[in-house]
């Protein structure tokens, strides 16, 4: 973490500069104060006739001592929120491009929750850790080193009262440290909890409504955010109990210095009333940095915790390496499979895909029909690197696509995935979000593509309407729509519609086709579907059953070969379902 501070050591520097000078100030006053008493106000240099010139004059110097303590106070302050600030933002930012570049396997074994709690609670801990130590460190050991030294230069009978009172307050803190510090994990793992129970049930919304299921979550958000509660007030009552065990601890030793003062005083031993009036301030202030050195270690107790989930965090290295070719090819989206099987990291003796091969011409439509967890999304999330496979190869014009890197690579693939991802943005910034540098009529011209132009501009503010979150504004099939004009808008060489067109009506989705074959016939095109309606115009049909490819060919060829294509034509499109 020291990297993220070197960057700006000027403020680390600065800040307990200005706090050495706000802390002298501090250390400074009970002199003062002692004058205003022992010779303003008893006049015991002046055969008892109070001085006030003396009471003027020191108690300015004390205002002035006050004022240029609080100046160097808060340019102290200031100083260690930059460097803390800024500390924080990079390492924030950093923990964000660590989770992008993760693969999906990675970011399933964080969990979103948890990903949420680490980059905003868990870096907001290191956070106040350094703004604390920059500011606090220096000042709880300059008062309590500073507060020793001045109170025994009074008296050395005063170190008689340290002598008893330090033990005791040390021994409170360290109690009560060891006793918070291991419920710190825990609470970041109640937090992470509380977040994930929060993340699902807001996306989620309508389901939960739909199945009227309210008061079921509300109980389950309870027991999250009582897990959590139960936790936090355990550590604050432990933390609660410091200050009125250090209190009474204070106000005993105020009693005990006045004790040993009065007899010094009542033996002529030379302690004035003054002096033991900043003794008594002196201990104030060493017993209130050992307060305060509770509360640092409380924070670097929880801070600790948290630097070992962000290291979590950074030290992850991505599963998936880059590679280094970026070279254009003589091929053209030409896609080919060499005998690949894969199977999911955290399921490894469950194959999803068995010995995959075929090729994929470039330009050439291929439709993939099969039942549900047959494997469809899985064998397409292979070839832009979602996963990799676990055996064989997968070759992108000619090219292994281990070989590329994985920005070149995925430059080459447009996707659109079967749940549509929209963002909090404008329609024209949603769709343009593939290709930030395509003119309005590019992107007018792809939402013709995908038949979204015309609700699109029914809209009061037609391309600069903003969708709400998660798209919630937006119908089922309206977003799917936005997504194909989004994956068309890409400049690549392969598209990808993974179950992309199943909310449209079949007259939609075969003008969807119908538009991209002729705007965009030179593309390599991936189609995935339930209904054969979308995917009987294709070149080359593949019919997936567990994982394995049963089947292939056109649609005619299909309908004379296949039992299983033949069964799905039957129940879909004889039936009457096609002509709906």
């Amino acid at each position: 973490m020291l990297k993220y501070i070197k960057k700006y050591w000027y403020y680390a520097i600065w800040a307990p500069i200005f706090m050495i000078g706000e802390v002298c100030m501090d250390l400074l006053q009970p002199s003062f104060l002692s004058k205003i008493i022992d010779e303003g106000v008893n006049g015991i240099h002046n055969d008892g006739i109070p001085d006030v010139n003396i009471i003027l004059t020191n108690g300015l110097i004390m205002i002035g001592l006050v004022i240029l303590g609080g100046i160097f106070g808060v340019l102290s302050g200031v100083f260690a929120n930059l460097c803390s600030q800024n500390f924080a933002n990079d390492l924030r930012c950093d923990c964000f491009r660590r989770v992008m570049h993760l693969s999906f396997e990675q970011t399933d074994q964080f969990e979103t929750g948890s990903l949420v709690t680490r980059i905003t609670n868990d870096v907001t801990q290191i956070q106040n850790l350094v703004g604390l130590l920059i500011r606090g460190f220096v000042r709880t050991f300059m008062l309590f080193g500073g507060g020793i030294f001045c109170m025994l230069m009074l008296d050395l009978s005063f170190g008689i009262v340290l002598a008893c009172a330090l033990p005791l307050v040390v021994l409170f803190v360290i109690v009560f440290i060891r006793k918070a510090s291991p419920k710190f994990k825990i609470l970041q793992k109640r937090i992470d909890d509380l977040n994930s129970v929060l993340q699902e049930n807001v996306s989620g919304a309508r389901v939960v409504k739909a199945y009227v299921k309210e008061e079921y979550e509300k109980t389950r958000f309870d027991q999250a955010n009582i897990g959590l509660v139960t936790t936090q007030r355990y550590v604050l009552k432990l933390f609660s109990l410091m200050q009125p065990i250090t209190n009474i601890i204070l106000n005993l030793s105020i009693v005990a210095i006045i004790y040993v003062g009065g007899i010094n005083v009542k033996t002529n031993q030379g302690l004035t009333t003054g002096e033991i009036m900043a003794a008594i301030t002196y201990i104030s202030r060493i017993l209130m940095a050992v307060l305060n050195m509770a509360n640092l270690f409380q924070t670097a107790s929880r801070a600790q915790v948290s630097t070992i989930r962000i290291k979590e965090i950074l030290r992850t290295l991505p599963v998936i390496f880059d590679g280094s070719f970026k070279e254009k090819t003589s091929s053209f989206g030409k896609i080919e499979f060499q005998n690949v099987s894969f199977s999911y990291p955290d399921q490894e003796d469950v194959a999803v895909l068995h010995d995959l091969s075929f090729t994929i011409e470039s330009g050439q439509t291929i439709g993939i029909l099969g039942s549900t967890g047959s494997g469809k999304s899985s064998l397409v999330h292979l070839i832009p690197r979602f996963y990799d496979v676990s055996s064989g190869n997968i070759l992108i014009d000619d090219v292994n696509i281990k070989e590329y890197s994985l920005e070149y690579l995925r430059s080459k693939i447009s996707i659109a995935l079967q749940k549509s991802e929209l963002f909090s943005k404008t329609i024209y910034e949603n769709i343009a979000f593939s290709n930030p540098s395509a003119t309005k009529e590019e992107i007018e011209e792809v939402a013709k593509i995908a038949c979204a132009n015309d609700f699109i501009e029914s809209k009061e503010a037609g391309y600069y309407t903003v969708v709400a979150e998660k798209g919630m504004s937006l119908s089922g099939g309206q977003k799917q729509r936005l997504s194909i004009a989004r994956a068309i808008l890409k400049p690549s060489e392969i598209l990808i519609f993974d179950d992309t067109t199943s909310a449209l009506d079949l007259k939609t989705e075969a003008k969807v086709f119908k538009n991209l074959n002729e705007k965009h016939k030179n593309k390599t095109k991936i189609i995935i579907a339930q209904r054969i309606s979308t995917v009987m115009n294709a070149d080359i049909i593949f019919v997936l059953e567990h994982g394995r490819i049963v089947d292939r060919g056109n649609h005619q060829q299909l309908l004379e070969s296949s039992r299983i294509y033949q069964e799905i034509y039957n129940s879909q499109l004889k039936g009457g379902v096609g002509n709906e």
